[in-house]
């Protein structure tokens, strides 16, 4: 099966190239794709012939959304739409991720995927957008919310946590906020596994970590990690997010609710706090 993964360089995208290894896989980015850039899109999908098309591809800078929203707009929305709509005219469905930031972190419960959106921010507004375009774009499409991915590869929460621990006897880390951290290794798993059992039906899911977490309680798991493999331990305090730096509104509790996605696939991501500690070794074996 030839795969295409719009985002060459994230996350995602680095988690597939590792772990899909009887895949063809084709990650894209710059300069053959430039989301900011129309007609990109629509150029790569013809040129390469997917059988399936992986929309990875975002603009995730939060606060800096705040502050380009066009541009923001244009890749997390316009350009979500183009793919979906360059895969529709050569018969290709899309599987498009998305994200908890389209909710407002106001229901204190798990969240399914009919709840309402309310984005809080413009991130979430251009995410939302994006879900949109995508499906209006392509009957054969698959909305795949996710929260709080971390990895080994690139910048994200976890790895930011663990290295400031190299070097700072003191973290304050916003306690408030609730979510689903989601390892990108497993959140691959779950996609190579889903590419033999999806009928290319439109559908949104929601595919994260199992549990939940604040952002303290995931910063302290990276510790007793970093503790367990004998490395220095920071002391991580406990603070509230309007004590903490930032242009934009965060949804204070994003737990999503992945049962519809485990009934309909047999598919379930582990637990996150294994996660964590495979990630945190990893870092640790790279020193």
């Amino acid at each position: 099966m030839r795969v295409m993964v719009m985002g060459r360089s994230g996350q995602l995208a680095r988690s597939l190239a590792e772990r899909a290894s009887k895949l063809e896989l084709i990650a894209l980015g710059r300069p053959e794709l430039d989301l900011e850039c129309p007609g990109s899109a629509d150029a790569a999908i013809r040129q390469f012939g997917p059988h399936i098309v992986i929309n990875a591809a975002a603009y995730t800078d939060v606060d800096g959304a705040e502050v380009e929203p066009g541009r923001a707009f244009r890749i997390n929305a316009e350009a979500a739409g183009e793919i979906a709509s360059a895969a529709r005219a050569l018969d290709i469905p899309v599987i498009h991720l998305s994200t908890d930031y389209v909710f407002d972190g106001s229901v204190t419960g798990a969240l399914i995927e009919d709840a309402r959106t309310a984005p809080l921010g413009v991130y979430g507004r251009s995410k939302l957008e994006g879900e949109e375009q995508v499906s209006a774009a392509n009957p054969k499409h698959m909305i795949l919310r996710t929260a709080w991915i971390y990895s080994h590869f690139g910048r994200n929460f976890v790895k930011s946590i663990y290295e400031a621990a190299e070097s700072r006897g003191e973290l304050s880390v916003v306690a408030d906020q609730r979510g689903s951290p989601t390892s990108a290794m497993d959140l691959s798993d779950a996609l190579i596994a889903l590419l033999d059992r999806w009928d290319g039906q439109g559908s949104t899911y929601h595919l994260a970590g199992s549990g939940e977490a604040s952002r303290y309680e995931l910063a302290c798991e990276v510790m007793a990690v970093r503790n367990r493999l004998g490395l220095h331990v920071a002391k991580v305090e406990p603070i509230e997010s309007d004590d903490w730096p930032g242009r934009a509104k965060r949804p204070r509790i994003s737990i999503l609710d992945c049962s519809k996605f485990e009934r309909d696939f047999g598919i379930r991501l582990p637990e996150w706090r294994n996660s964590v500690a495979e990630v945190v070794q990893r870092l640790a074996a790279a020193r």
